[in-house]
């Protein structure tokens, strides 16, 4: 156990809450391109929204650890929480814009999975990060979200399966994969928190 001497600053185990709280919104917003009849423009334009939030909150930690003489972790690895957290939202953006871009009137219906693995990957995240503070109970966080990203690759495999069958359009087949590879990304990026999240708990024990 490492040894305290000076005062800690404790405000970033609320940031990364925030931060986590705020891919909760963005999952629950991609959800919603499975809807048929949804409103695909002011889709995106609320998840561009919620990812100007979620780089907000970014920013505000890189410059809290800028200024901060004791950081609660390694700052080396509160760095690396923060982008992956970014990242994830990034993703999540990324592939409403593309839907929106590319047009797209209908999904595969494997996506409603790889989207069903990152909402709940998501809500494990934010509701581990106030866990942060104590260290404690973290572990089966962890192992659930490597679960859900082996569920997720499994998806990912058979949609590229079933794009690359030849019943489809070649240029349909590249809209989709562009879109399926951005979930894909998403869903690495929060394993890549949940191994952060590993790496911290194991140096901080």
């Amino acid at each position: 156990m490492r040894i305290r001497i000076r005062p800690v600053e404790t405000s970033f185990y609320d940031l990364f809450a925030e931060s986590a709280s705020q891919l909760v919104k963005g999952s629950t917003l991609l959800s919603q391109v499975l809807d048929p009849n949804a409103d695909r423009k002011a889709l995106g334009e609320q998840m561009r929204d919620a990812e100007h939030e979620a780089d907000e909150i970014t920013h505000r930690i890189v410059k809290r650890v800028n200024s901060t003489f004791v950081t609660p972790f390694d700052r080396e690895d509160i760095y690396r929480l923060a982008s992956s957290l970014d990242d994830v939202m990034d993703y999540m953006e990324e592939t409403v814009d593309l839907i929106g871009l590319y047009e797209v009137d209908e999904l595969p219906a494997q996506v409603a999975d790889q989207i069903e693995v990152l909402q709940r990957a998501c809500e494990l995240t934010a509701d581990a990060m106030p866990r942060l503070r104590t260290m404690k109970d973290l572990e089966e966080y962890w192992i659930e979200i490597n679960r859900l990203e082996n569920q997720g690759d499994r998806s990912y495999r058979r949609i590229l399966a079933d794009l690359f069958n030849g019943q489809h359009k070649a240029l349909q087949v590249l809209k989709l994969k562009d879109i399926v590879d951005s979930l894909e990304h998403a869903i690495d990026a929060l394993e890549s928190v949940a191994n952060t999240v590993e790496q911290i708990a194991v140096k901080e024990s």
